[in-house]
């Protein structure tokens, strides 16, 4: 059965949006990262959009910032992530506090973590 090429590429896009949300989640899910993991999530992500770029011409990627974004916050100082956790609401509590446990957690103290944690908590707190 052919599909029409609108239909096929609203397929697409749905099928790549939640391709790169399922992304952020697996990243979200890590236990522990290092510096090498994470210019691995960099790598991972670039060849995945070569092999989209290759199956479909849908342009701009959808979500791609999303995922590239969420990558990018692994680098992170702690100065930088509580500006970054209030700019940055598309993220999911528990997408944020991995970034926070993982990413700072061995850099920083118990207090800094926990007001960064507080920040998330706040950030959520309406959505209740």
């Amino acid at each position: 059965v052919r599909i029409p090429l609108p239909v096929s590429n609203i397929l697409w896009e749905h099928c790549i949006r939640l391709a790169n949300r399922t992304l952020v989640e697996g990243y979200a899910n890590v236990k522990k990262c290092s510096n090498e993991g994470r210019a691995l999530m960099q790598l991972d992500f670039q060849q995945f959009l070569m092999k989209l770029e290759k199956l479909t011409d849908i342009r701009p990627i959808p979500d791609k910032e999303f995922v590239e974004t969420y990558i990018k916050a692994y680098y992170l100082t702690e100065n930088d992530m509580e500006s970054w956790i209030k700019e940055h609401r598309e993220y999911s509590t528990k997408q944020l506090t991995n970034l926070v446990n993982i990413c700072l957690g061995t850099y920083i103290n118990k207090k800094a973590r926990q007001k960064l944690l507080a920040t998330i908590d706040d950030i959520d707190r309406p959505k209740r």
